[in-house]
């Protein structure tokens, strides 16, 4: 392993991590992550900081350090700091609603939408049209923003929907009398 990472991560205090030989693992005060990374790219703690090394310059092992450094950054970041996605709702009598940890969305339909917390996940309702999802695993974060976002997407018409906060809907115009 000749390259040395050109970033490398930070490790701060409280946060432990096991290095084994194709699983890193981050344990810290938001919980415990674990990530399986390819033989070929170096993981290594020095000192108090995570460095990822590849052994050649090669496209594939270039695009592997890459990801290897990022998903260890994301786990650093996660078990220290969390992870949050920002959903708004749009549309007349569109809202949600906590049921303990789960989520309860009222989205036009003749039921409401219920959605469970998977472990690791929480929700909060600040208002009943807006929706803040957290949890220390970005890709789970990111998964249950998206299937809730689903449940009811923004059409283009109204405008009407589930859309992430700041998100953009182009608008159409619709019919012409």
């Amino acid at each position: 392993m000749s390259r040395i990472g050109k970033r490398p991560i930070p490790v701060p205090s409280g946060v432990t991590v096991a290095i084994d030989p194709e699983r890193v693992t981050v344990n810290g005060p938001k919980g415990e992550l674990s990530e399986r990374v390819s033989r070929d790219i170096g993981v290594e703690q020095v000192g108090e900081e995570i460095v990822v090394t590849r052994p050649t310059d090669r496209g594939e092992h270039r695009a592997l350090h890459g990801l290897t450094r990022t998903l260890v950054a994301n786990m650093v970041q996660g078990v220290t700091a969390g992870f949050e996605k920002r959903l708004e709702i749009q549309g007349v009598g569109y809202r949600a609603q906590l049921r303990g940890r789960d989520l309860e969305l009222a989205l036009g339909y003749s039921h409401p939408v219920p959605v469970k917390a998977p472990e690791g996940i929480e929700f909060e309702v600040p208002a009943p049209t807006r929706i803040v999802v957290r949890g220390a695993s970005k890709q789970q974060v990111g998964e249950v923003a998206a299937f809730i976002r689903k449940q009811r997407k923004p059409e283009p018409y109204k405008g009407k929907g589930i859309r992430y906060e700041g998100e953009y809907v182009a608008r159409k115009v619709g019919k012409r009398a």
